[in-house]
């Protein structure tokens, strides 16, 4: 059976990092983990490291789909699982469910939707299920890393366009229990505010982009 490679992007998460990782070690269907601290300035890496991670450091903060990109080109698996690293509640279990159809060949991609997590992410990922950090693929279904460098929190957003365009089969996996802390949290309430705009434009301009391609 193939094994998958888990690429964790990661942006001051020391709180959180290490139970992703630890889950991600734990899970049978895993070969490797890889943690991309995205310019921290916290344990972030330490953290990572601790419990089992192989860590890639950038000095400045790059943003998101640069992480990914990063721990992509790293991955020595064709299977590639992206997980957040904020993630609450997550166990080997769910990793493997999410995984499982790519595995058998049933989904080119799967997004794994938090459900009885509490109701802030839990509605949000029924209202958006695309925006989900947690999906499997091949290396193909992730193409769009190679060149998205700059989409930053809209990464997804492109990931979900390019499969859609490519005729992809994307499959949605409920991942029960878990949910992730809000950035108002981890920031406190303005700081927060103002990086969930920032999120917000990221994606809402991916999409014009996306469309231009496809012409």
């Amino acid at each position: 059976m193939s094994k998958v490679s888990v690429v964790i992007p990661a942006y001051n998460e020391e709180k959180t990092v290490g139970a992703v990782v630890r889950a991600a070690v734990k899970a049978g269907c895993v070969d490797e983990v890889i943690v991309v601290s995205d310019g921290s300035s916290d344990g972030t890496a330490d953290a990572a490291r601790s419990h089992g991670a192989r860590v890639i450091e950038f000095e400045a903060n790059r943003g998101k789909a640069a992480a990914m990109k990063a721990g992509m080109l790293a991955a020595r698996n064709e299977v590639l699982l992206f997980l957040d690293a904020d993630l609450l509640g997550l166990d080997p279990d769910h990793i493997c469910r999410m995984v499982q159809p790519v595995l058998s060949g049933e989904a080119d991609m799967c997004v794994g939707v938090m459900r009885g997590g509490r109701p802030a992410t839990d509605i949000a990922q029924a209202v958006a299920p695309f925006l989900s950090g947690m999906r499997a693929g091949r290396l193909e279904a992730f193409e769009p890393l190679r060149t998205l460098e700059e989409a930053g929190w809209g990464v997804e957003v492109a990931l979900t366009l390019w499969a859609r365009e490519h005729k992809m089969k994307v499959r949605e996996v409920s991942i029960i229990g878990v949910t992730q802390r809000m950035k108002e949290e981890k920031q406190g309430l303005v700081r927060g505010f103002v990086a969930r705009l920032r999120m917000y434009w990221d994606i809402v301009r991916m999409v014009p982009r996306s469309e231009r391609a496809r012409r």
